[in-house]
């Protein structure tokens, strides 16, 4: 019972933290964002968005502060010696919380690129947050509805000119863009409903991944293939939610990350219009994601 109470304690005063540096952080994001929307130059445009990444990888930092501070949880992270901070890469990852996000800053926070994905344009008019991820260079877009693409044909395949555009500025300096294939996160249920083949993985959808390698196909470097592993979670457990984290009640996270080589033949190529491209794309992805579902096996029974 003692225990219990000392460790909602220690998540209550965490969470608390977490707000309140969160707070702090977007007073100088804010005033920076600022100065790059009235940057007279793109070099001085250039300067105020490093500034912006710097306070961004700092509240990460803090986050991985606060998440460790009770040394609850242990991380077993293995990192390729060659990655770093320059170039562009697509990082792929199974999902299956929303730990999985904070696991994936920690493992490349000021090792890669800050991490960067596609919002959905409406998102831009969110107070504060909607600012700061446009003065980041996030790309914003529209994605038309099957009712919109329905009464107006040529809608398809629009959301890939629409990604190339909005992808614009991403080639003026590195970049890591973060997509969760599977779309959605696991659970046995899901697997068993959708007809998954893999034993702790949803069927990929080669959407994301597709319009990355179309829309930024001539600065991308390679793919970081991510796997996250908690220990039990395919045994019956449920997935670990932030608040397990923050009480000391995840003991283990794996995180096994390996870099690929994309077929260069994908990059660029318009995967809605054509089909070989697109068949040729899930092909390797469902190669990519066979690998990954024998990974989580290995590790789950050592």
């Amino acid at each position: 019972m003692f225990s219990h109470f000392i460790a909602n304690t220690k998540g209550v005063l965490a969470s608390l933290a977490v707000i309140l540096y969160t707070l702090l952080m977007m007073v100088p994001l804010t005033l920076l964002a600022v100065g790059k929307l009235l940057s007279p130059t793109r070099r001085v445009r250039d300067f105020f968005r490093k500034q912006m990444v710097r306070v961004v990888e700092t509240w990460i930092s803090l986050n991985n502060g606060v998440i460790s501070l009770y040394r609850g949880t242990r991380w077993d992270i293995d990192l390729p010696d060659a990655v770093h901070r320059k170039g562009g890469y697509l990082v792929a990852c199974n999902h299956q919380t929303w730990i999985d996000i904070l696991a994936l800053q920690k493992t490349f926070n000021r090792r890669l690129p800050m991490l960067s994905f596609f919002i959905k344009r409406q998102l831009i008019y969110l107070p504060v947050l909607g600012f700061a991820w446009w003065a980041l260079d996030f790309p914003f877009m529209r994605r038309h509805s099957r009712e919109e693409i329905r009464k107006n044909p040529k809608l398809v395949g629009k959301d890939l000119e629409t990604a190339r555009i909005a992808c614009d500025k991403l080639r003026e300096f590195p970049f890591a863009m973060m997509s969760f294939p599977e779309g959605t996160r696991f659970s046995p249920k899901k697997r068993d409903e959708t007809g998954s083949p893999y034993r702790s993985l949803l069927k990929p959808k080669v959407g994301g991944i597709g319009v990355v390698l179309y829309a930024l196909g001539d600065r991308l470097q390679s793919m970081m293939d991510v796997t996250i592993v908690y220990p039990g979670r395919f045994e019956g457990k449920s997935a670990p939610s932030f608040w397990d984290l923050l009480t000391g009640k995840v003991p283990e996270i794996i995180i096994k990350v390996r870099e690929l080589e994309i077929p260069k033949h994908l990059l660029g190529r318009n995967f809605r219009t054509d089909r070989t491209i697109r068949n040729e794309l899930e092909n390797w992805i469902n190669q990519v994601w066979r690998e990954k579902d024998e990974l989580i096996a290995q590790t789950t029974a050592s």
